[in-house]
């Protein structure tokens, strides 16, 4: 009996079996790669934060909450499917290892991205300024509105007499350390590292060539940056810093007290009084340079770079007076002897009377 035809008919029977098997495998690997295709899509790729422009998230670092970073992400930046980012920060071990700091969410940004940020802690930095800042509270409250730290943290160090003086300064001169411009630091930058921060910017900024001037003026840069803060605080007009620097040098040579009506309303911790009057003049305080001679103890201000500079570079004249001019611009007339002072006064002063 011939069984060739059935051996074969069973064999291409196996044939067609195998051949729908591998069929419906490809077909199960090409769904399955679709399927991990699209997830890996939406899980990692695909733009999740619909942001116009770069927008802001802290993390403090007493407040290192994985809820509330995504609650933020929703309603601040319009987190599009807030899970598949918790999914993928669960699977990258993120909650329990979040760092504190300022980081930038951009327009192209995908749940990775911004997950490689966070983990890595890739902030942006911020620009810190501090400008026309008398009072060290009020310089501690403005550094530290723009960064992670308090003021209750900062202030106490720059009154720490010991830290002071560790840094070549002691609470009174702390001040003159803080060179006003605009440093880019880390928003979570500890008190500590700010300080130290700030005495290097000191140090280059006190470069060779300045500290030679000031040695030439037998002034030290504390006593520079105090004269400073006094001629900053005379006028507005940047053109007359170095004659003011000039005619308080003049005075402080020959022994004359200064005279200086901006150490009088910071004597009286009254820096919006539009008139010294002779009963001003008697308060007792180290600042009043009417009754005590030489540079006050410490700056009425932080001085601006322009006028620390124009203090180095005084102008050399032999004014030994100034009065506000009588047309109420805010400049001055200066004057060498004492007559010529006292009818400039006395212009100026009619002027006041009819406006009082």
């Amino acid at each position: 009996m011939n069984v060739f035809p059935k051996g074969k008919q069973i064999c291409g029977n196996f044939v067609h079996k195998m051949k729908k098997l591998i069929i419906k495998f490809y077909l199960l690997i090409i769904v399955f790669s679709s399927v991990c295709g699209i997830a890996i899509y939406f899980l990692f790729l695909r733009l999740n934060f619909p942001v116009s422009e770069t927008k802001y998230i802290y993390i403090y670092e007493y407040n290192k909450d994985f809820g509330s970073l995504c609650r933020v992400l929703e309603d601040s930046v319009g987190c599009r499917q807030i899970q598949l980012f918790k999914l993928l920060a669960v699977l990258r071990n993120y909650p329990e290892n979040m760092k504190s700091g300022r980081y930038a969410i951009d327009p192209d940004m995908n749940n990775r991205d911004l997950l490689n940020r966070l983990r890595l802690g890739q902030q942006t930095p911020v620009r810190i300024t501090f400008t026309s800042v008398r009072l060290i509270s009020e310089m501690a409250s403005r550094i530290t509105n723009q960064l992670m730290i308090g003021e209750e943290q900062l202030l106490p160090m720059l009154k720490d007499e010991k830290l002071c003086n560790s840094l070549g300064f002691d609470t009174t001169t702390i001040k003159t350390m803080f060179i006003p411009n605009t440093y880019e630091v880390y928003w979570n930058i500890s008190a500590e590292k700010l300080i130290e921060r700030m005495k290097r910017e000191y140090d280059i900024f006190w470069n060779e060539s300045r500290l030679n001037k000031a040695k030439n003026m037998r002034l030290s840069p504390i006593e520079v940056s105090i004269l400073a803060s006094i001629v900053e605080e005379e006028t507005a007009a940047t053109d007359e810093f170095p004659i003011i620097a000039g005619l308080y040098i003049n005075r402080l040579y020959k022994g004359w007290k200064l005279q200086a009506d901006p150490t009088i309303k910071y004597a009286l911790g009254n820096f919006s009084l539009q008139r010294i009057l002779y009963s001003h003049l008697e308060v007792e305080s180290p600042y009043n340079t009417y009754l005590h001679e030489g540079l006050p103890p410490g700056p009425i201000r932080i001085p601006s770079i322009q006028c620390i500079d124009a203090v180095l570079n005084y102008s050399k004249h032999n004014y030994m007076y100034m009065c506000a001019k009588e047309d109420l611009s805010g400049r001055h007339n200066f004057t060498v002897t004492l007559s010529e002072h006292l009818r400039n006064a006395e212009r100026y002063h009619a002027v006041i009377k009819k406006l009082f």
